[in-house]
């Protein structure tokens, strides 16, 4: 791994790389209020492994990139997406395979859209449509049992570390599908990282005030690069009606459903996961 600060516009974006740059890139995009450690190491070493450049790093407000002031809105996912495209820039690579979780997915959806020259494959892990109307497409919300979580946070210590570690761990085990065993272990370790990283921790809830876009309302119809949508069956945050329409709205997708899996990318389904990602992006 080779971790490296690129300056795009004026902003920093932390990142990091996998594996041999003659291979062909793999450009992971972490999902909202999340930095680039929820790519667990192993994860980008062992898909790294199957023959793939893989570049993971901090959105804007997460980590070690740019971060503004809490409560505050500086930006869009449309400048997310440029971010990302200046991020292949400082790596020199012309085109890669784009895989994206959550928010990541819907930032990858604008790129291949604004940017189809850039673009080889999308993978869209636990994502939905960007710039959908959820209410025309009949789409279920969230589950109210992570806002009711999230709502603590507002009177939550965050100057006590070891407070806010259980919190975002507890947070997370909100996630896990009934297939798996929630990794305590592991989730503890992604969050001191984050705490031990982040420039301002806080910065990350702004993610939660990016809006949609309307204007791209029918646009993903337009893509036309190879587009596989994973999604989990027990996905708490977005659910899997949400995966099925974006298989269905963008054109040729293909779909995996992973059984009893929540919103989340569990070691359990890894192998599967990597595996599909390797398909995926051979001969293309």
């Amino acid at each position: 791994m080779n971790e490296k600060i690129v300056n795009i516009h004026d902003i920093e974006i932390c990142t990091e790389s996998f594996g041999n740059p003659e291979h062909p890139a793999v450009l992971l995009i972490m999902g909202a209020m999340c930095s680039m450690v929820y790519w667990d190491e192993e994860f980008c070493q062992r898909l790294a492994d199957t023959g793939r450049y893989v570049i993971r790093y901090d959105n804007r407000d997460v980590g070690r990139s740019t971060v503004y002031e809490p409560g505050s809105s500086h930006y869009t996912v449309a400048d997310m997406a440029e971010d990302a495209v200046g991020v292949l820039d400082a790596y020199g690579i012309d085109r890669a395979h784009l895989v994206g979780l959550s928010l990541g997915g819907m930032i990858a959806q604008v790129i291949a859209r604004n940017h189809p020259q850039r673009v080889l494959t999308l993978t869209l892990i636990a994502s939905s449509i960007y710039g959908s109307d959820d209410n025309h497409r009949d789409l279920p919300p969230m589950d109210e049992r992570i806002l009711a979580y999230h709502a603590k946070g507002a009177t939550l210590d965050w100057s006590d570390k070891e407070a806010v570690a259980d919190y975002l761990v507890s947070g997370s085990a909100l996630l896990c599908g009934s297939k798996h065993v929630f990794e305590e272990e592991r989730a503890y370790n992604q969050v001191t990282q984050e705490i031990q990283r982040a420039r301002n921790l806080l910065s990350m809830f702004n993610h939660a005030l990016l809006k949609g876009d309307d204007s791209y309302e029918g646009l993903l119809k337009e893509i036309q690069v190879p587009a596989l949508v994973i999604h989990g069956t027990e996905d708490t945050i977005l659910p899997v009606e949400h995966g099925r329409a974006l298989a269905e709205e963008i054109p040729h997708a293909s779909l995996l459903l992973l059984e009893g899996t929540g919103h989340e990318v569990h070691s359990d389904d890894w192998e599967q996961i990597i595996g599909a990602i390797a398909t995926h992006t051979t001969n293309v």
